[in-house]
């Protein structure tokens, strides 16, 4: 099968998503496509590590605040482009991640220890946040108003869409990437057997840092698009429990080690907290609570999550199909 081939479904789905801002009429409808894009993105920069490289972050705010407050920063206090500061987001994120993982990687963390250590740094970087004056500490830090495209502040919500659209598109060929190149190999080989790896010659520190780098970054350009969206920052948003569980939760949801994992699991995620919303309003809190309950219950019941039911289900038909024509043959 030829390299494009194997793409088609992916240009196919996110043609289809293309299509949105021309068949939803609705702001509010187009903001659920934005929103559940928006965590398609974290998810899959989550999936990079955790679901391909099986190093479990607990703490993938650290990278996102860090996109996020570099853009809010330097447009407020510097006079910084956005777009200009989307890049800058990206490669302090990128920064912040290498240096958390050759911290943690070079001394061997992996598993739980590695998941409490991400936490912590992310929770290191939330206090920072909370005290120094240039992210506006516990107050936060709100972004001038200044409606234009070249201010990165678009007059309708199909602009904002077209930049996640991309963002998301871009985190998902890396993925498509990975899992057909030799670096995709040697990552999945290090989450299977680390030592083994080891054995047969790969440089797991190596392969486990470009992972958490190509993490890192697709997150801290999450957090610059919700910088750019809400115009709003603070601690609490942005280093918060919150970013992290969301991070990890699409892709246990929808498929952790997938391509389409997390893009189903940010579907799943959002229809049900919209519906959720819906039936009993606005309460505080109410997400975290379901984001709990539907850790606990994919945990349970479907391990491998949306992506592996739809592929179990995939792989009975023909089986079944091969029954019966046995049974009406002996029929």
């Amino acid at each position: 099968m030829s390299g494009m081939t194997k793409l088609a479904p992916l240009v196919l789905v996110f043609a289809l998503i293309a299509a949105a801002p021309f068949l939803i009429g609705s702001e509010s409808w187009l903001n659920l496509v934005i929103v559940t894009l928006y965590a398609a993105l974290l998810g899959q920069a989550w999936n990079i590590l955790g679901g391909y490289g099986g190093q479990f972050s607990f703490g993938h705010a650290a990278y996102f605040g860090t996109g996020a407050y570099t853009v809010a920063v330097f447009q407020v206090h510097l006079g910084v482009n956005p777009w200009f500061g989307l890049l800058l987001g990206g490669l302090a994120a990128t920064a912040v991640a290498a240096f958390i993982g050759f911290s943690t990687f070079r001394y061997g963390l992996r598993g739980s220890y590695f998941a409490l250590v991400t936490l912590a740094f992310a929770e290191v970087l939330r206090i920072l946040a909370n005290t120094v004056w240039f992210t506006g500490a516990g107050v936060g830090l709100l972004i001038p108003l200044e409606r234009s495209a070249e201010n990165f502040q678009f007059l309708s919500k199909a602009g904002f869409f077209w930049v996640i659209w991309a963002m998301t598109l871009a985190a998902f060929l890396t993925v498509w990437l990975i899992g057909n190149s030799r670096f995709g190999a040697q990552l999945m080989a290090v989450r299977d057997n680390e030592d083994a790896a080891r054995a047969l010659g790969v440089n797991a520190f190596r392969v486990k840092m470009g992972a958490i780098m190509l993490s890192g970054y697709f997150s801290g350009l999450g957090g610059v698009f919700y910088a750019q969206y809400y115009l709003y920052l603070d601690p609490y948003i942005a280093y918060g429990a919150a970013i992290s569980i969301e991070s990890l939760l699409v892709p246990i949801i929808g498929g952790m080690g997938t391509l389409f994992g997390p893009l189903l699991g940010a579907i799943a995620l959002h229809s049900i907290s919209e519906f959720t919303r819906y039936l009993i309003g606005d309460v505080p809190g109410i997400s975290l609570v379901l984001y709990g309950v539907l850790l606990v219950v994919m945990g349970m019941f479907m391990p491998r999550g949306l992506a592996g039911l739809a592929l179990r289900r995939t792989r009975r038909r023909p089986a079944d199909a091969t029954v019966k024509a046995v049974e009406v043959e002996h029929a």
